[in-house]
């Protein structure tokens, strides 16, 4: 038996149950994963909510770092293997599950379990991001929005890695020291400064070739107002709500753009690429050039606070649940 969290209905954070389950032996292909630590990312929410609709009753949750504690037939792990998953299902708010053994990842030695659960899904948001949505370059400058959160301050530290010229959005003075000190070059402050004039000033007026955006409905006009003709908008999140309908003529009359609303899970469906994205996120890690901020912990029946405080934008850097 294996406590475990549910949701029946979608709605707030009310809705996620702590329940009691039955946990069967792993079948062929399949491993149990006894959770070190789980990760909390914000589209979880958008699980809970039904933004993003589950067939109903399901578990939650897609991040999470363990020990193998028993296998299936036709699998290449052990029991005592220390994995990590973020593309194996849904379920990570649980004490323990079964899971594909082809959609885990071996955790290197020198990468602690919490932080292979605090990185994994934010870390291959950013490699996906840019490594192959827009494949950013040395010297060139980006925006991305909501530097201080847990992809935010993952991203500055890879983008400032290569050389590139980050620039970030924040809400306080607070997350903007922070997001300094993740490698972003610029912070804006956008309760007290105009967005889209201070990136005019920092780009001596030639504006941006790519933006990063995640908040969704607050930031996409301020977001396509920041590009330079022919720059690509990347919609990969909706924190604050889905933005409006977009016209395509919008695209036409501000200068020929392109936009795309990429996600995770369509960039690491290919077992291969899921792979060589977290090898590439785990050598980040390994290497130094990104340090994960664990600035949150929880236990798992707290869970419903946790939804609460990461919707609030009450949190930085990244969050984990500890069963």
């Amino acid at each position: 038996m294996v406590k475990a969290v549910r949701i029946h209905q979608t709605g707030g954070p009310e809705v996620m149950q702590f329940e009691t389950l039955e946990l069967s032996p792993p079948g062929p292909g399949m491993v149990t994963v006894k959770n070190h630590a789980i990760g909390l990312n914000y589209i979880d929410t958008y699980h809970r909510s039904g933004l993003y609709p589950l067939q109903l009753p399901t578990g939650i949750g897609l991040e999470g770092a363990g020990e193998v504690t028993a296998v299936g037939e036709g699998t290449d792990l052990q029991v005592g293997d220390r994995v990590v998953y973020f593309a194996a299902g849904f379920g990570a708010y649980a004490e323990a599950l079964n899971l594909p053994a082809v959609r885990l990842v071996k955790v290197p030695d020198g990468v602690d379990l919490d932080v292979a659960a605090a990185v994994a899904l934010k870390g291959g948001t950013v490699e996906y991001l840019l490594q192959r949505t827009y494949p950013l370059q040395a010297g060139e400058h980006c925006l991305f929005h909501a530097a201080a959160g847990g992809v935010g301050l993952i991203f500055g530290q890879w983008a400032a890695s290569i050389g590139a010229n980050v620039i970030g959005t924040v809400g306080s003075d607070e997350k903007a020291d922070l997001a300094r000190s993740h490698g972003y070059q610029h912070v804006i402050n956008y309760r007290t400064e105009d967005v889209v004039e201070r990136v005019r000033e920092i780009t001596a007026g030639s504006m941006l070739p790519v933006v990063y955006d995640g908040v969704g409905k607050d930031t996409f006009e301020m977001s396509l107002d920041c590009l330079r003709p022919r720059g690509l908008m990347v919609s990969f999140g909706n924190a604050s709500g889905s933005p409006a309908p977009l016209d395509l003529q919008t695209l036409t009359a501000k200068g020929s753009l392109f936009i795309t609303r990429p996600s995770l899970m369509s960039y690491t469906a290919d077992t291969d690429e899921m792979r060589q994205c977290m090898a590439d996120v785990m050598a980040k890690v390994e290497s130094g050039a990104i340090t994960v901020d664990i600035n949150q912990r929880y236990p798992l029946a707290e869970v419903q606070q946790a939804h609460r405080d990461l919707e609030a934008r009450k949190t930085t850097g990244s969050t984990i649940l500890v069963p």
